[in-house]
């Protein structure tokens, strides 16, 4: 298959490109789209076919639920039983945004879309480009990240074209992403709401809203309720290692292992804050990427999967990762590094 892959205008983007890809997406097939939070595969999401696509093209896990996008409240109608006031609240406060709610879901919505379970998960984008889409498609669009199943997700139009070139046959390429990591996943279908993937929401903004707000703990063995819960994610080929605790002890800690894997011949990459990138770049890494201010989460947000990829791309062997306080957007951007790491957390 070949692949065109076009720029088109975040903020208002070009006529003749939205009504290609909502032709392709009404046909059954595939478009990558960009969104406020990272590149997502879109398909009609009430076609079991056009979905059952996404899973084949990213080497997806079947029990992996897909999020469904929506340009107005009026979709909703189709998609979910029961429209709670706690869903209003959030919707007023949060739409369009990087927020996505489970709730029951309907007849309508596929099987394929909901994971075999009795919840769909949906969102309103902020992206212009998603939202012109899903209007002039006419349709929800079921869009997980833009990439190869496990990979660091896709912040930019190049990251999809190298993960996806050949399997689809349009990207529609909008530039960098503002947020940079997932949308936050809370689940509405219980006596409190619970968080079951943190991102570009934060516990705090929806306590304010909601007041109780729980994080799931799944078991190993339980069947995932929204993406990113069960498996690992956002991985480089690389073994990364985070590091946690006081700025000078894990400067200490890198350097150490540093010195270890370089001993070993190893390529050695090093993401961290832009407060410590000045001793650490003494220290002659292979590659040294600068996340962000840590007094500025939302940098090292946009900047993690750019990073991941990267030492993809430079071939290191070996990442060490600099951790940051877990405080608002830190608590998504360390549930990142702790799924891109398999677990491989030092504390020091």
């Amino acid at each position: 298959m070949q692949t065109k892959r076009v720029t088109i205008d975040a903020q208002h983007p070009q006529t003749e490109w939205i009504k290609e890809a909502a032709q392709l997406i009404r046909e059954g097939q595939l478009v990558a789209l960009p969104t406020e939070t990272v590149y997502g595969l879109g398909a009609n999401a009430m076609d079991a076919h056009a979905c059952q696509e996404i899973f084949k093209v990213k080497g997806r896990p079947q029990d992996n639920p897909l999020i469904v996008h929506i340009s107005d409240l009026a979709m909703v109608k189709r998609l979910v039983e029961e429209w709670t006031p706690q869903a209003a609240l959030c919707a007023d406060k949060f739409w369009p945004g990087p927020l996505t709610l489970v709730l029951e879901k309907t007849a309508f919505v596929p099987d394929v879309v909901s994971g075999g379970l009795g919840t769909v998960a949906i969102r309103m984008p902020q992206h212009p480009v998603a939202l012109e889409l899903i209007k002039e498609a006419g349709v929800p669009i079921a869009a997980p990240s833009a990439n190869l199943s496990g990979k660091p997700s896709p912040t930019r139009g190049i990251h999809v074209w190298k993960d996806l070139k050949g399997k689809i046959p349009l990207i529609l390429d909008g530039g960098p992403c503002a947020v940079g990591v997932e949308s936050t996943v809370l689940d509405l279908t219980g006596e409190v709401p619970t968080i079951l993937r943190p991102g570009g929401i934060t516990k705090e903004q929806l306590e304010e809203v909601l007041g109780e707000v729980a994080v799931d703990r799944p078991a190993p063995d339980q069947a995932p309720k929204a993406p990113g819960m069960k498996y690992r994610h956002y991985a480089p080929k690389g073994e990364l290692t985070l590091l946690i605790g006081e700025r000078k002890n894990v400067i200490r800690k890198i350097k150490d292992e540093l010195r270890k894997g370089h001993s070993r011949l190893k390529k050695v990459g090093i993401l961290c804050t832009l407060e410590s990138a000045p001793e650490l770049h003494s220290q002659l890494p292979d590659l040294l990427f600068v996340l962000g201010s840590e007094h500025h989460p939302e940098e090292v947000a946009g900047n993690l999967y750019q990073g991941l990829r990267l030492c993809d791309e430079q071939g290191m062997d070996m990442i060490l990762a600099e951790g940051v306080s877990e405080k608002g957007l830190g608590f998504a951007i360390m549930n990142r590094l702790q799924k891109a790491s398999g677990q491989r957390v030092m504390r020091v």
